[in-house]
């Protein structure tokens, strides 16, 4: 009768492993963050910094303009962080009720920049010097969807130079996409944020800081509907902690 009681011990320690593996599959969580196009190299680090200190969690990531995340969340995507590169969306997100209003945070600022090729002969530093004959095209983000389109908008705007240029102006689906017209030498200049700038200051030049009545603010929140909503809540107290905040700031980004 006792000779069955090894078997009795391994199989109720076989029970025992497959709960825990079980426990463990359950607390683990793949956590979809959707950011604005911009944080592209500083969101890279950030993730696997965030995956080195909460292993059983795995990072995806999704960049693209702003304006277009929305639209992608909005329409059901499995996202469970979405971080934007203006306040503007994020109120958008908010109310439509896509986002958790009480866990929204602002976590990083960054600064508008005009940039032309490197070395490029033509070198506007000023709103003004775009009006020059020899500055025949403009890169900028697409207003309606991008948010450094919005600001150089707003800029041009308040100068009174928007009707004056567009004939002149590019639409770019996102930053990057304009980072990369002007570092190609596909147009004569273009307004990008100075960390996009910085990451290819090989290939293009700093010609002006744009100055702006609203500051680029980056805010970032769970999703209301987010399948992991812990992981997603502990990935935005992560960003706006001393680590993330770390990263951030090596890449150009600063503080709120």
């Amino acid at each position: 009768m006792h000779r069955f009681a090894p078997r009795r011990r391994l199989s109720k320690c076989l029970v025992a492993v497959c709960s825990l593996a079980a426990a463990a599959q359950l607390a683990a969580a793949e956590i979809t963050v959707s950011a604005a196009a911009s944080l592209t190299d500083a969101f890279k680090e950030v993730a696997a910094a965030y995956e080195a200190r909460h292993p059983a969690d795995k990072v995806r990531l999704n960049f693209a303009a702003s304006g277009t995340l929305l639209q992608q969340i909005a329409k059901g995507a499995p996202v469970d962080v979405f971080a934007s590169a203006d306040l503007a969306t994020m109120d958008k997100a908010q109310e439509q009720g896509l986002i958790a209003a009480t866990q929204r945070r602002n976590f990083a600022r960054n600064t508008l920049v005009l940039i032309a090729p490197k070395g490029a002969a033509v070198r506007p530093a000023s709103l003004a010097d775009l009006g020059q004959a020899s500055v025949r095209r403009i890169a900028i983000g697409n207003p309606a969807s991008v948010p450094v389109g919005r600001y150089t908008q707003q800029a041009l705007n308040k100068a009174n130079l928007w009707t004056t240029y567009e004939p002149k102006l590019i639409n770019a689906q996102s930053v990057r996409q304009v980072l990369d017209y002007v570092a190609r030498g596909e147009v004569d200049a273009g307004f990008v944020y100075a960390t996009d700038a910085a990451i290819m200051k090989d290939k293009v030049d700093v010609t002006w800081t744009v100055p702006l009545d609203e500051p680029v603010t980056y805010p970032l929140a769970p999703i209301a509907a987010s399948a992991n909503p812990a992981s997603a809540l502990t990935f935005v107290e992560f960003v706006t902690g001393p680590e993330g905040q770390a990263i951030l700031s090596r890449y150009g980004f600063s503080k709120p």
